[in-house]
C-alpha cells in the first residue's frame, strides 16, 4: 500500500456533554477545570454549527493527514481539530478516530517538546488509530512548541515559560472531555495515556493525580524530567520503553522508579538505542526497533484495556 490519504470529516456526536460517569472522579487538578467553558459548535463541510448548553463551547474542524502507513490493520481514519474555550483563549488538540472496527477505547498522547503538530507525533497517532483506537493529542504548549532552529542554550528558558499548573489544567480539561466522549456509566474500561520524552515524564504526574480513576494504564517512551516522588502515587501499571544509550533517560533511574510503582509495571530496554528512537527513528536499524516498540505498546494496551 503506497501513500495513503486520510479522508477527514467531523464526527463529533450531536449531543450535549454529560457529567463524568460515577466511577471516574477528578482529583486535585479537577478544580482547575471549572474555568473552561463547554458548548459544542460542530463545523462540518458546509460550516453549519449546532449549539448546546449555555456558557460552554467546543469546536471541531476538518483535519487532513497524509501518511505512508502500511499497516494491513489500518482502516479509514477520521481526523478532527478540536478547540476548547478557556476564558479569552482556546486550547487545541487533534483527535484521530478509527471509523471502522473502532474498539471504543480512548487514548491520550502527550507529545515531546516539538508539540502536537509535529509530523512524527501525528503519524504515530494516526497509526494507533489505524488499530481501532480513538487518540487525542493536545497542544501542551499553547501554540509555542520548541523548534529545531533554536539554540539548545535557550531550552531551559523555553521550558520555564510553560507553567506546569497550566499544562496540568489543560490535560485535566481534555481528560474530562475524553471521559464524556469515550466512557459511559458502568463501563469497566478506562482511558490510557501515552507519552514521549517530555510527555513521557509528565505522564507519571498525570497518573499520580488521577489515582486510577480514569486511566487504566500508561506507556512512557523515554520519559524525561520524571519526578520520582510521584511514582508511589501511581495506582495503575505503566510500561516504560527506552534505549540503554539514551543520555536523557537513564535505565537505572527508570528501573528505580518502576520498583516504587504498581507491581504490574514493566521496563523494556532496547540495546544501543538512544532518545526518541521509537517515534522518530533515524536509521533502518532504529526503524526495526521502532516497529518492535510499537507492537509491544499496542499489545500492552490490548492486554490491559481491550481483552
Amino acid at each position: 500500500m503506497g501513500l495513503a490519504t486520510v479522508r477527514a470529516f467531523c464526527v463529533c456526536a450531536n449531543q450535549p456533554l454529560l457529567h463524568p460517569p460515577a466511577h471516574c472522579h477528578f482529583l486535585p487538578t479537577s478544580s482547575l477545570f471549572s474555568s473552561f467553558s463547554f458548548q459544542k459548535n460542530y463545523k462540518f463541510n458546509l460550516q453549519k454549527s449546532i449549539q448546546h448548553a449555555a456558557n460552554s463551547k467546543l469546536s471541531c474542524s476538518l483535519l487532513n493527514v497524509e501518511s505512508d502507513i502500511n499497516d494491513e490493520a489500518c482502516e479509514l481514519v477520521s481526523g478532527e481539530e478540536l478547540s476548547l474555550e478557556d476564558d479569552d483563549d482556546n486550547i487545541h488538540a487533534y483527535l484521530f478516530k478509527a471509523v471502522k472496527n473502532n474498539n471504543g477505547i480512548g487514548l491520550l498522547l502527550l507529545s515531546d517538546i516539538y508539540g502536537f503538530e509535529d509530523s512524527f507525533t501525528r503519524d504515530f497517532a494516526y497509526r494507533v488509530a489505524c488499530n481501532g483506537f480513538n487518540i487525542l493529542v493536545p497542544d501542551l504548549f499553547r501554540g509555542n512548541p520548541w523548534t529545531k532552529d533554536q539554540p539548545n542554550t535557550l531550552l531551559e528558558q523555553w521550558i520555564a515559560r510553560h507553567n506546569p499548573e497550566r499544562i496540568a489544567k489543560d490535560i485535566t480539561a481534555w481528560t474530562e472531555w475524553m471521559t464524556d466522549e469515550f466512557l459511559t456509566s458502568g463501563d469497566s474500561r478506562k482511558l490510557s495515556i501515552i507519552g514521549f520524552c517530555f510527555g513521557g515524564g509528565l505522564l507519571l504526574e498525570v497518573l499520580a493525580r488521577d489515582e486510577g480513576a480514569c486511566f487504566g494504564t500508561g506507556i512512557s517512551f523515554y520519559g524525561t524530567r520524571i519526578d520520582p516522588v510521584v511514582a508511589s502515587d501511581v495506582k495503575v501499571p505503566v510500561l516504560f520503553i527506552l534505549g540503554d544509550s539514551d543520555p536523557f533517560c537513564a535505565v537505572s533511574e527508570i528501573e528505580n522508579i518502576q520498583k516504587k510503582m504498581d507491581r504490574g509495571s514493566k521496563v523494556v530496554i532496547f540495546p544501543g538505542r538512544g532518545h526518541g528512537f521509537a517515534h522518530r527513528p533515524g536509521s533502518p536499524e532504529e526503524d526495526k526497533d521502532a516497529e518492535k516498540a510499537y507492537v509491544i505498546m499496542r499489545d500492552w494496551i490490548y492486554e490491559h484495556l481491550v481483552v
